[in-house]
């Protein structure tokens, strides 16, 4: 409202009645002219016309490189400001990028099915036609390539394998295409069914077989390196077995002998002390002839308890050739230069295998084994049993340790290939890491120095929380010293707490962070609209029970709604964003300060060792030894809330995916767009094996069956579960 003082006097300086202005600010052309007026002071231009059709060119070149529509619509508005162009209404931001998405989807599609030659396209929707002999489409046939455990699980993925090398679909069909797009195409292959893919558009239908053909390559040369590594782990395990068993076996033949011994020392000693001759001692005790038993029969038990499980491994060897030759024809093996050796005991074994020879030259290559292995070749090199056993052991070592790479996978990639350039690091603000190495050196040399002065001043002045041996620095272990009355604290806080549905705090939490939001269609990138639905799956994901008994026990929820649902929505990149998005809402809470800012964090590890059929699996970490099973590293930060958790990889990639490196992976397209020291990288169950009766009854006890459907807003029927 213009003050009527003012009016009165512009109105009388321009020579006109006070309610002139009064008809000026009702003409609709008014907003129209001063914004135009506003346009050409400023250098400003309205989102319409040719302004509009070229930035929707250059949004499209975009959004093939972006990963999500909200990262799209950001980068839209910070171009838009950036050219001087009027924002426009968010129902036009949206819709221009969803037509850039779109069109982005389809230019990544075509780029790709332009690149396949015509034989290749026919080859190609064979794999929808062709029929198994179970029936199944040699589509699904070929992405079931799941690791097994034995030599016909080995024989059946290098049966896919060789299938797709025939099929030779050329790697440079996806080149300059975003890893991202690939995965998503890829991920949308491995949901649908060969009925589903024939209702594609053709363009589309092609371009997803493809990027599978070329993606399943590579995973099961991986799925095939995992059998070969949980063989020899059954085969090591086994091993060691037959030693125990050999020691327990002789367990009385070995207590005859101590006993038979102890009396001769007995005698022995005795006829020194009173001063006869041992050797007519010995002759009336045991006799000479028993001597000379005992000591051969000792000197046989000694051998046979020293014995390393490694004399017993070359048992294996049958189920060695069974896949072995196959497997290393399929697989191309790179190695530096520590691998040199073990490589070219590879190539000389493949060629033996290809020649169909049994002997080995005179001299092979033994310069790759370990010092126990090769203290057994080095007076049997014409063994080829031993020697090739020895190779395939060491081949499953080194590929463990990153020595040795495939030149196509996805967990065995040459090492360097993990590390993200250095122009991306450098333009990179979150990553406040030296980029020279001298420089980098130089820093830690001086945090070194700047410590070491440190423990010295404590050490002069007293106050060491530990003691200085030999040069040696010894810190005293941390007792817990909690105040008195801590624990009477906790507990009493644990009482007010209220009980609670997991049901009820799941949908509490989504309704306060969103993290349902994270859970997008693999197809169309939009959030899931039956949340109670998404909900209900990832509860039977964590509880470890299936779908089909979950939808029974729910009752509100059919088994193929909760299908549908965990097929489109739920994975593993979906889990990584929602559990970002729940530390970000932790990270804004006021108790959270309370513990740090959320910049340091801890790190530790747990091993859960696999017993009875896990120890088929040979999950084995060089690092701890050969024994079976888990070890997971997870770093939590000064806020309680996890930053990276995973498998501990192998000593050599420990520094690619430290706590550090977890950011730079993020950046090497790996996980969301998020704050570095906040990257969630959670583990996914397992698929949950046949359903126990104590699991139905669990899933019986959170969801009546005599429920309906809830609203956006209602509860899930939990009835019991606290």
């Amino acid at each position: 409202m213009i003050p009527a003082a003012m009016l009165t006097f512009v109105a009388a300086q321009l020579g006109m009645r006070e309610d002139a202005l009064l008809d000026y600010a009702a003409r609709s052309q008014t907003h129209y002219d001063h914004s135009a007026a506003l346009q050409r002071i400023y250098g400003y231009r309205p989102f319409e016309g040719l302004v509009r059709d070229r930035f929707a060119e250059w949004l499209e070149g975009v959004a093939v490189e972006t990963k999500t529509n909200d990262a799209l619509a950001a980068t839209m508005l910070e171009e838009l400001r950036a050219q001087r162009i009027i924002v426009p209404g968010p129902t036009t931001v949206e819709r221009a990028c969803a037509d850039a998405l779109v069109a982005a989807e389809r230019r990544v599609v075509h780029r790709i099915t332009d690149r396949i030659e015509p034989h290749d396209r026919q080859s190609l929707l064979r794999m929808l036609s062709e029929r198994m002999d179970d029936g199944t489409s040699r589509f699904v046939w070929l992405r079931r390539h799941e690791a097994g455990g034995n030599s016909a699980d080995a024989n059946h993925l290098l049966d896919r394998l060789q299938w797709l090398s025939e099929l030779a679909i050329p790697l440079h069909v996806i080149d300059g295409v975003p890893a991202h797009r690939i995965a998503r195409l890829r991920r949308q292959g491995e949901r649908y069914y060969a009925d589903g893919l024939r209702e594609l558009p053709e363009v589309r239908r092609l371009a997803i077989l493809a990027v599978c053909a070329i993606e399943w390559r590579a995973m099961l040369a991986d799925a095939i390196i995992e059998t070969h590594e949980r063989i020899t782990g059954r085969l090591r395990r086994q091993a060691q077995r037959a030693c125990a068993a050999t020691t327990l076996d002789r367990k009385d033949t070995i207590t005859g002998v101590l006993r038979s011994l102890a009396t001769l020392g007995g005698t022995m000693v005795e006829a020194r002390t009173v001063g006869d001759d041992v050797t007519t001692a010995v002759a009336r005790s045991l006799g000479w002839n028993e001597l000379e038993r005992l000591t051969s029969t000792a000197a046989m038990l000694t051998a046979a308890i020293d014995a390393d499980p490694i004399d017993h491994l070359g048992s294996g060897y049958h189920r060695f050739r069974r896949y072995a030759p196959r497997m290393l024809d399929a697989l191309e093996l790179r190695g530096g230069r520590s691998a040199e050796p073990l490589l070219a005991a590879i190539e000389l074994l493949r060629d033996l295998n290809r020649h169909s020879r049994s002997d080995l030259p005179p001299e092979p290559p033994i310069a790759f084994a370990r010092p126990k292995w090769r203290r057994r070749l080095l007076p049997k090199t014409s063994d080829r049993r031993l020697w090739e056993t020895a190779v395939l052991f060491a081949l499953g070592e080194a590929i463990r340790s990153g020595d040795v790479w495939l030149t196509q996978s996805r967990r065995h990639r040459e090492p360097s290939r993990e590390l993200v350039p250095v122009t991306a690091v450098m333009t990179a603000a979150r990553l406040a890491v030296p980029h020279d190495v001298a420089d980098w050196i130089a820093s830690r040399r001086a945090v070194l120095e700047r410590a070491m002065d440190d423990v010295s001043a404590a050490a002069a002045c007293g106050t060491l929380a530990g003691t200085i041996d030999d040069g040696a620095l010894r810190a005293d272990r941390l007792e817990a010293d909690p105040p008195p009355g801590a624990d009477d604290l906790v507990l009493a806080l644990y009482g007010s707490m209220p009980s609670v549905r997991i049901t009820d705090l799941l949908l509490d939490v989504e309704r306060w962070t969103g993290f349902a939001d994270a859970f997008t269609d693999l197809r169309t990138g939009s959030a899931c609209k039956d949340r109670i639905g998404l909900l209900s799956v990832i509860l039977a994901d964590g509880i470890n029970l299936p779908l089909a008994k979950m939808a029974e026990a729910i009752g509100i929820r059919t088994h193929w709604q909760l299908l549908r649902v965990a097929r489109w929505h739920v994975e593993d990149e979906a889990y990584k964003r929602a559990l970002a998005t729940i530390v970000e809402a932790q990270a804004g809470l006021t108790m959270a300060r309370v513990w740090g800012e959320g910049r340091t964090s801890s790190s530790d590890g747990q091993f859960f060792p696999a017993g009875g059929p896990g120890e088929a699996m040979n999950l084995v970490n060089a690092r701890y030894g050969t024994e079976p099973g888990v070890k997971a590293y997870a770093h939590l930060s000064d806020q309680f809330a996890p930053s990276r958790c995973g498998p501990s990889p192998p000593p050599r990639m420990r520094l690619l995916t430290s706590s550090t490196d977890c950011s730079v992976a993020t950046l090497a397209d790996r996980s969301a767009s998020i704050t570095p020291t906040r990257v969630a990288t959670p583990t996914t169950s397992s698929p949950p094996a046949a359903c126990s009766t104590t699991a139905s009854r669990r899933a019986s006890a959170i969801y009546p069956t005599n429920a309906s459907t809830p609203s956006r807003q209602a509860r899930l029927p939990l009835s019991s579960v606290r």
